[in-house]
């Protein structure tokens, strides 16, 4: 293969930009065909730095003489090809060189590739390794645009990349076999695109011999792995299957890890299935479904509609009845393959349609987005139940809602619902919320409340009471789910109904259609039959409660929202459902009780991880990150977010990902860490702006502006907060565009224009006035006391101080800073100091670094040296960026999987690392762990 995706000279550059700081080597490996040559050949067309040398076995004395030229003579590329194939001395002192590389800081690169489907040479062990991944859909579909010259019809093209798993070859070798008509559209497909003689031409000599050595293992191991769909199987039951030994020594292409079977790579296992004789494979399957633990499970059944021949309507209904069983203990992956088989194997067109529907449900609980929109389409056809298109209609706006533009998501919902009224009307009033999900992710208050609204209801105006989260949902049957604001959600007030709040008011109405967040939580439980249920589904009393409350919170009634709100806070935490704990959590949120909506939100993240629900992990950790900024936690609200951001770009869900972006960029914001929140704004806002998810986009330019805020820099961050909070087009999201007004008072006090933030505070009274959040009512007299005249300034920073304890740190700090600025200027200078030291150590105790240099400035100019963190050792001097790369760099973590850990890109962290050693005075990977050894020895703080 000879050409190359953007996707993977980007991982080049990356990697050579990185290897200046991470020891000049690395191992590269991957499965056969994934593009380990065409690495190195791009590796060196990249390499500007000096001369680059191709080496072979034969060769292998010259590097000797190419690492002392590069001591003296500069910087040096050295790549090998297949250095696995090498003679056992010649990879002795391949790897010998290599250590030499790494130790010595030669001006060197170097980089080898072995092959990814057998363990790498003792000789090599301990070296760096970076293992080629698939392509990614998009990089894919280029490479086979590159390969056709464009000339193929994008459902071949898709069809294509599916089959290819990201493998390049075997992309190009499944292109190779199409004729030109095929590839236009014009002609059928052959089937399966993807055959045995393609996946042996890759695979080339890697295949075992015929069963009866170690192929038996091996054809079952890939027969246990084909059925499920999973990367790895259960060694057990393989073992029981074949008879072999359980700890007998294993094929160079498996290993075994927690009693668990995989092929060291996927191609090989694929190309070990299909080119074993049919009933060879068969044989296989019945063995694999004699050894199940029971012999009417879902795997059991499985594996038997694998063995069969011929007609098997029968065996095909009991597997769809066991998948859909809601007793079975069977993951959503594994149900997924269940039912698409037992669609497979269907008698008529309708039990095929119905259980693709239910296929699709499934996969996208799995987090296979991709795989449940390509059994969505074939379930929807016109000649299908209504019931049938309407449930189809209903998981495609999930999905699109998960990963798609919002307003396309509410048309698939309004339809669903249209579809489903006459027979299925609970499934249709799923859908009318799925559509108000959508509305309120499209920043349409006015649609949202319609879509609650009961239907016997006369039309109301929404109350604006409070800042709240946008309702979403990834689940195949949506449901809104109120969560809290960001900043407090309605908090206190359904319980305790505050005067000013109970009732519509003329007041209230100027502040305009701003609602209470909510969360998009997945709030139901799969569709039984993968069709929408006649009767009320699980859980329908709770999804009633949570939309009355809801309802009643929007229309600024919490007198009526406190009872379904309990009721549903109550029944979630005595359950072990994932999706009734995030309401639990939601609603907890919602009544102001946020040490239960975090101890719900994070049982339903360990729930969704114990049921395998992959769809659910990325929302409860959105969900716990969220309620972490609330708290005033923003560490840990980090730390769950790029957790989550992992788990969202693995299930295929960008919507969300979004959101995991821009709560990372409001932590770096309060943080200093300027480049990060550039980075992780821009990620949120390049999807928010394709999807129209305008929560997003008001949270990262809020993000934005208050790290300007925090650099000094008043008059940018009241221009870009202006058009956010101030009424107009440009507004920022209904439901958050209140909480960025405390930040845009302070951007304008400062600025000298504080007449421009008259009017948002009074708007931003009303909802402090509900007493939604702990942290509003502080915030409010801290911007009252930014406006005031002077002779009534001084009590207002007193009061909100007084109402500080339970804001957390970083807003406490930032009232000191704004009192003690205030009081230095007024010459109360021993009043003064004592404000803005506190302020100081308030900002480090929760590492917003920036804002401490801000207190620490201010305590110079008023004659005062602030305390010197000299004690904590050479570290301190790091920005808290920087201490989390370092601390990863000495545990031994590479560039690449630093930057996995922190989800940032590996430019970022190479970026950081530099400024590491230039800070620290340090020239290596070497130093720097002998310095965070030894100050942890010492007790320094990192």
């Amino acid at each position: 293969m000879t050409g190359h995706t953007t996707a993977r000279q980007q991982q080049v550059a990356e990697l050579l930009d990185a290897l200046h700081t991470d020891g000049g080597v690395r191992v590269v490996t991957g499965e056969p065909g994934c593009g380990r040559t065409t690495f190195l050949k791009t590796a060196a067309r990249l390499f500007r730095d000096g001369p680059v040398r191709h080496l072979g076995a034969d060769r292998v004395r010259e590097l000797d003489d190419a690492l002392r030229t590069a001591a003296t003579d500069g910087p040096l590329l050295v790549c090998v090809d297949d250095a696995h194939l090498w003679d056992a001395p010649s990879r002795a002192a391949l790897g010998h060189a290599a250590a030499r590389v790494r130790e010595s800081g030669l001006p060197a690169v170097l980089l080898l590739t072995v092959a990814g489907h057998r363990p790498v040479d003792r000789e090599f062990t301990g070296l760096p390794v970076l293992r080629l991944g698939p392509l990614t859909p998009g990089d894919a579909a280029l490479l086979v645009e590159e390969a056709t010259d464009g000339a193929v019809d994008p459902a071949v093209r898709e069809e294509l990349v599916t089959a290819a798993e990201g493998n390049p070859a075997l992309l190009r070798a499944s292109v190779q076999r199409l004729s030109p008509a095929q590839l236009a559209g014009a002609r059928s497909l052959s089937r399966p695109l993807v055959d045995a003689e393609v996946l042996a031409g890759v695979a080339g000599g890697r295949l075992p011999g015929p069963p009866g050595e170690c192929g038996d293992l091996l054809l079952t191991t890939a027969a246990a792995v084909r059925a499920t769909g999973e990367e790895d199987a259960d060694a057990g039951l393989v073992q029981r299957a074949c008879g072999a030994v359980a700890e007998g020594p294993l094929p160079e292409v498996l290993a075994r890890t927690e009693g668990r079977l995989r092929f060291r790579s996927a191609l090989v296992g694929r190309a070990v299935y299909a080119c074993a004789l049919p009933e060879h494979r068969r044989a296989a399957h019945r063995a694999l479904a004699g050894a199940a633990a029971e012999a009417d499970g879902v795997l059991a059944l499985l594996h038997r509609s694998w063995a069969v021949t011929g007609p098997a309507s029968g065996l095909a209904d009991a597997l769809a009845a066991a998948a859909a069983d809601p007793a079975c203990p069977a993951t959503p992956a594994l149900r997924h393959h269940a039912l698409v088989r037992a669609a497979d194997l269907a008698r008529d067109d309708a039990d095929r349609a119905r259980r693709n529907l239910a296929a699709a449900e499934h996969a996208l609980l799995a987090g296979r987005a991709s795989d449940a929109r390509r059994l969505l389409d074939l379930a929807r056809g016109p000649a299908e139940p209504a019931s049938v298109r309407g449930g189809a209609e209903l998981l495609r706006g999930a999905v699109l809602l998960a990963d798609g533009p919002v307003d396309d998501a509410r048309e698939s919902f309004l339809l669903a619902a249209e579809l489903l009224a006459p027979t299925a009307p609970h499934a249709a009033a799923r859908a009318t919320l799925g559509a108000a999900d959508a509305a309120w992710s499209a920043g349409d208050p006015a649609a949202c409340l319609s879509a609650l609204a009961p239907t016997y209801a006369p039309p109301v105006t929404p109350l604006a009471t409070a800042c709240v989260r946008v309702p979403r949902t990834d689940t195949p049957e949506p449901s809104v789910v109120p969560a809290g604001s960001l900043a407090g959600g309605v908090g206190g007030s359904a319980a305790k109904t505050p005067r000013r709040c109970g009732q519509p008011s003329r007041r209230a109405a100027r502040v305009g259609a701003t609602a209470p967040r909510a969360a998009g939580i997945p709030s139901t439980a799969p569709v039984p039959d993968g069709g929408p249920p006649s009767g009320p589904p699980q859980g329908a009393d709770v999804a009633r409660d949570h939309r009355d409350g809801m309802r009643a919170v929007l229309l600024g009634r919490f007198d009526l929202a406190a009872h379904p709100l309990r009721r549903v806070l109550e029944r979630g935490l005595h359950g072990t459902d994932p999706a009734t704990l995030l309401r639990s959590a939601a609603a907890a949120l919602m009544l102001g009780e946020v040490t239960a909506a975090r101890r719900a939100g994070a049982r339903a993240l360990a729930a969704a991880r114990t049921s395998g629900s992959a769809a659910l992990e990325p929302r409860a950790l959105e969900y716990l990150a969220y309620a972490e900024l609330r708290a005033g936690r923003h560490q840990l609200a980090r730390t769950h977010a790029e957790e989550g951001l992992r788990t969202a770009e693995r299930a295929g869900q960008r919507n969300t990902a979004a959101h995991h972006h821009a709560v990372l960029a409001l932590a770096a914001s309060i943080e200093g860490e300027a480049d990060l929140v550039g980075e992780h704004a821009e990620a949120a806002l390049h999807t928010a702006r394709r999807h129209g998810l305008a929560q997003a986009a008001t949270l990262a330019h809020w993000a934005a502006a208050r790290a300007d805020l925090g650099a000094g820099r008043p008059r940018e961050a009241a221009a870009r907060l202006g058009p956010l909070v101030r009424p107009g087009a440009r507004r920022g999201h209904f439901a958050v565009w209140m909480l960025a007004v405390p930040c845009f008072v302070e951007a304008a006090a400062s600025a000298g224009r504080p007449q421009y933030a008259a009017a948002v505070v009074e708007d931003f009274a009303l909802w402090a006035a509900c007493g939604a959040d702990p942290q509003a009512a502080a915030q409010l007299l801290r911007c009252r006391a930014l406006l005031a005249a002077p002779d009534a300034a001084d009590e207002l920073y007193l009061r909100a101080l007084g109402r500080h304890d339970d804001a957390g740190d970083f807003e406490r700090a930032r009232t000191e800073l704004l009192y003690g600025k205030w009081l230095r200027r007024r010459r109360r200078l021993r009043e003064a100091r004592t404000r803005l030291e506190e302020a100081r150590i308030g900002f480090e105790r929760c590492g917003a670094g920036l804002w401490a240099q801000q207190a620490a400035a201010e305590l110079r100019a008023g004659g005062a040296a602030p305390a010197t963190a000299t004690e904590a050792g050479e570290l301190a001097r790091l920005t808290p960026q920087q201490l989390r790369i370092a601390r990863c760099v000495a545990e031994g973590a590479t560039n690449r999987e630093v930057a996995f850990r922190l989800s940032v890109s590996t430019r970022t962290v190479d970026y950081h690392l530099r400024n590491v050693f230039a800070t620290l005075g340090l020239r290596s990977r070497v130093e720097l762990v002998r310095l965070v050894e030894q100050e942890e020895k010492t007790g320094a703080r990192l």
